[in-house]
């Protein structure tokens, strides 16, 4: 920006000489370098009047363009705030949806563990309730077990810990679970451990 002002206090430099030029007298020349300097000069103050528009058209142009530049430039950033905050505030509610679903089996937990008389067949049925309650929430959340026993060991779900030769199973069989696989989806949670035949 400012070499255009430095340019544009040239060309008004410029302007001031020709005009400087026209009032000096010059008896010396004739009337017809007179006539001809006068047009020259004419064409040149049009062309300079010219060109000092442009500038000014051009220098116009320039800052609406940079304007705009910095609109954009402080929309994307309000845009780029906003949905952090947002994403933060979807995994905050989607955790809090979660606990929410879980707090049923504390309390079936906590009912159970107040009846301490000692009957272990109760105890044992609370347990069962409570287990089976907890499935339905992680089922209601889209988890679901990761199917192992009598099924063929794919790496991509089930974690081999041990190997074992028996005829009476097929190949890569799965003869025992040790520990339960979850997905949601398809991201597995946790591998299954198991025990796979031949």
């Amino acid at each position: 920006m400012t070499d255009n002002k430095m340019s544009k206090e040239k060309l008004d430099e410029i302007l001031e000489e020709i005009e400087i030029s026209e009032e000096a007298p010059n008896e010396d020349k004739s009337e017809k370098k007179k006539s001809k300097k006068n047009n020259e000069l004419d064409s040149l103050k049009k062309e300079l009047n010219e060109t000092k528009k442009a500038l000014e058209e051009s220098e116009k142009t320039l800052e609406e363009s940079n304007n705009k530049y910095l609109t954009m430039l402080a929309e994307y950033d309000n845009f780029r705030r906003r949905s952090a905050k947002e994403k933060e505030s979807t995994y905050t509610d989607a955790y809090a949806d979660v606990l929410a679903q879980i707090l049923p089996v504390i309390d079936n937990l906590e009912r159970a563990a107040a009846y301490g008389d000692g009957n272990a067949e109760n105890v044992a049925k609370g347990l069962e309730m409570t287990l089976r309650s907890f499935t339905e929430i992680m089922e209601k959340l889209g988890v679901k077990e990761i199917e192992s026993l009598g099924k063929t060991f794919d790496p991509e779900v089930h974690n081999a810990v041990f190997h074992t030769d028996d005829e009476s199973y097929g190949e890569q069989e799965i003869v025992e679970v040790l520990q339960k696989g979850y997905m949601i989806g398809e991201k597995v949670l946790r591998y299954a451990m198991v025990k796979v035949a031949n």
